[in-house]
């Protein structure tokens, strides 16, 4: 029998379509990766993010309100989330924002304002309030002398309320402002709670209390400060624009007539005053996405936080201006700006190009799929000339059991390139080409043996055993 390619080492080696099942399965494994990509990056980015804001000092408004903020960003399944830290008051609040030890801080703007610190919102605004008790008549001794202007309070007791240093500060910008040196005034603290019992006991001449208008505390701290239905003498900040100028942290305000109720009015008509604000502020390098989605929540549910909490109405937006005091967050003037993106603005990029990878991965799939079907065609051509020299071979043939081993590697190529052909591997034309040769290669078969059959059998040993001969 001729030379020719071994059959049975071709089958034993990885066939083109095994090859182009793997090939299948990559693919369809990298689709499924990109899509599972896109699906994963979609539930991370619309998964609750919670948050940790530093606040305090404990039993404060501001814990209240961010503990009703807290409540009801839960409730409402909300997908950024709160969890507080509370800290010893606004300074301390700062300094774990500055240690990136919390992602929002609630601060004073009047005191120092980390530099990783961007504005977030106004939690409230708060309003410095100077007056002096109505004066309690004592049988037998003279009363003091009135005090109508800062200017008097040069060598008299002033009563803080609160025991953090800024109000301390406070006071002490207002005295300077007013050229009267802190240092020849002696200044008493107390806690808030205890600011109407120090008022009553008389432990001071003139007191300042910092808080937002409606504070509680002020109210209940001016009213004890009212004698025999006289009311005490509030204390205009006239240089109240001077002193914002000076210090930008503040801001020039008004106190409106009758704001601490009474009857008669406390006051009885509108006083000039210094504000500040209690701020929202977030690390600079905090998420634009999530502080913008922060904000949004923050105004959106700001309405219903107001039944139980009032004081929530005091929230505003941050000041936007590229010179307020403290710079505003960009996620924060997105939405104040109206200029949020949404989740196809924020990951078109990633979708595009997670498209163009599956396209790419599908063109490369098909090109791979065609350079199988190159070699499949290859290889069927192979076996095309294999089946020519078969086809030789049967004719020269002396041996039946030659024919029989040539006639079933026949059926096997047969076999391979109907499959080629189911595949597309195998065109209409050679398919025709591969029958014409296969059906000659029966025919000599048959031919051959039935000469072989006829022969007696020892003039077939004869013949084998002369071309053997020849062939040595």
């Amino acid at each position: 029998m001729t030379d020719g390619p071994n059959l049975a080492e071709q089958l034993s080696t990885p066939s083109p379509r095994s090859a182009k099942r793997r090939m299948m399965f990559i693919t369809l494994a990298g689709v499924l990766a990109i899509v599972g990509s896109l699906a994963g990056g979609y539930y991370f980015a619309s998964r609750p993010v919670t948050l940790r804001i530093a606040v305090g000092p404990a039993n404060s408004d501001d814990v209240k309100v961010v503990q009703a903020l807290t409540q009801a960003f839960n409730q409402t399944h909300s997908h950024i989330r709160l969890r507080p830290l509370q800290t010893d008051g606004p300074t301390a609040s700062g300094d774990l924002l500055a240690d990136s030890k919390t992602d929002l801080a609630i601060i004073r703007g009047d005191l120092d304002v980390p530099k990783t610190a961007q504005a977030v919102a106004t939690l409230r605004k708060n309003v410095a309030v100077l007056w002096v008790p109505a004066p309690v008549k004592v049988k037998g001794k003279k009363a003091a002398p009135k005090i109508t202007k800062i200017a008097q309070l040069a060598g008299r007791r002033i009563g803080v309320v609160g025991r953090t240093p800024a109000n301390v500060n406070l006071l002490k910008v207002i005295l300077q402002q007013y050229g009267v040196d802190p240092s020849k005034v002696e200044i008493v603290q107390f806690p808030a709670p205890e600011a109407a019992d120090a008022v009553r006991s008389q432990k001071a001449d003139a007191y300042i209390a910092a808080g937002p208008l409606n504070s509680k505390i002020t109210a209940e701290a001016i009213a004890a400060s009212t004698h025999d239905g006289v009311t005490p003498t509030f204390l205009a900040i006239d240089s109240a624009e001077a002193i914002a100028q000076n210090h930008p942290a503040y801001e020039a305000a008004e106190i409106p007539a009758g704001a601490f109720g009474g009857s008669p009015d406390r006051p009885d008509d509108e006083i000039k005053t210094i504000s500040f604000s209690h701020h929202i502020v977030a690390r600079k390098d905090l998420s634009e996405t999530t502080v913008a989605a922060f904000t949004r929540q923050l105004f959106a549910i700001r309405q219903s936080v107001m039944s139980e909490f009032p004081l929530a109405a005091k929230i505003e937006t941050p000041d936007t201006d590229k010179d307020a005091a403290i710079p505003v967050h960009p996620g924060a003037a997105a939405f104040v700006d109206g200029e949020e993106k949404s989740f196809l603005d924020r990951y078109s990029d990633y979708i595009w190009w997670g498209l163009m990878l599956l396209s790419a991965t599908g063109s490369a799939g098909a090109w791979f799929a065609g350079y199988l079907k190159k070699d499949e065609r290859n290889n069927n051509s192979s076996l095309r000339e294999r089946l020519l020299d078969m086809l030789a071979a049967a004719r020269r043939s002396d041996s039946i059991e030659e024919l029989d081993t040539m006639q079933a590697e026949a059926d096997t190529i047969l076999r391979d390139t109907l499959i080629s052909f189911e595949h597309g591997a195998v065109e209409e034309g050679a398919l025709t080409a591969f029958n014409i040769a296969l059906e000659q290669f029966h025919n000599a078969v048959a031919d051959r043996k039935a000469l072989l059959i006829s022969m007696p059998q020892n003039l077939q040993r004869a013949g084998a055993q002369f071309r053997a001969t020849g062939t040595l």
